[in-house]
């Protein structure tokens, strides 16, 4: 699954996004959901809100992308991917946005009904 040109640096804790955005994104059962679009972080504490994973779509026609919370991805570094508990299914009916909408984010009441669908606290918390 991973381009043997590629160094998997395993002595970093830290990743920049731009090597996280492309990354892909499986399942537990090692189906390819998508790739990470963007990262989504809150700009006073830095905190990840969460991940926008790609899915779908054709030459980015009519590509639609899933705000997905930044704690269900898991990084797996044998995979050089992230992981999360997710079948296909689920993830096509979780909530959805176009991909010309990622990089705004919604209100708060779209991320409250996101954090609802996989069962997490909002990322700004209580």
């Amino acid at each position: 699954m991973t381009d043997q040109n590629m160094v998997v640096d395993y002595a970093h804790e830290l990743i920049s996004s731009r090597r996280v955005e492309g990354t892909p994104v499986y399942n537990r059962k090692d189906e390819r959901l998508g790739s990470i679009h963007a990262v989504m972080i809150e700009k006073r504490s830095g905190k990840v809100a969460y991940a926008v994973l790609s899915f779908g779509g054709f030459l980015g026609m009519k590509e639609h992308v899933h705000p997905v919370p930044w704690e269900k991805l898991t990084y797996d570094v044998d995979m050089d991917a992230y992981v999360i508990d997710l079948t296909r299914e689920q993830l096509e009916n979780a909530p959805t946005m176009r991909l010309d909408e990622a990089d705004r984010p919604r209100d708060r009441d779209y991320d409250e009904e996101v954090s609802g669908y996989y069962g997490t606290m909002p990322w700004w918390g209580l």
